[in-house]
């Protein structure tokens, strides 16, 4: 294998975990939105959360920038739906959703873009990013 070839190796899942930076536990998710563990585990299964191992005991958790004060953004579903069906895996949307990104119409990521009201415009380049 040259160096050129590794130089763009695809990176691990461990590398989500410092580009999230701010992770929730499951538990810590429950507590902040006044809901039982099931609750969430269900959010998670349902996909309008997503959920990555991490730390030193690789336990489940939530980018916490998924969430506001009443539960899971509402716009992330649709998108987490977009981009897995162009066959992105869970750690590939996390980690597309929090890599800044400067053209899009508010400065920093996808995420944030969300969080400013553009999910439109988010999903239009996850849509071109998926397929």
């Amino acid at each position: 294998m040259s160096d050129a070839s590794q130089d763009s190796a695809p990176p691990t899942a461990d590398d989500v975990e410092a580009l999230v930076g701010s992770w929730l536990t499951v538990p810590d998710v429950a507590e902040r939105l006044g809901l039982p563990l099931s609750a969430v585990r269900r959010l998670v299964e349902d996909r309008e959360l997503l959920a990555h191992r991490v730390g030193e005991r690789r336990v489940a958790a939530v980018p916490e920038g998924f969430l506001d004060a009443d539960g899971p953004l509402t716009a992330l579903r649709g998108t987490f739906t977009v981009l897995a069906d162009g066959g992105m895996t869970d750690v590939e949307i996390i980690r597309w959703l929090h890599t800044p990104d400067d053209t899009l119409p508010v400065p920093g990521t996808p995420l944030d873009a969300i969080r400013a009201g553009f999910k439109t415009e988010v999903r239009r380049r996850a849509m071109e990013e998926a397929f």
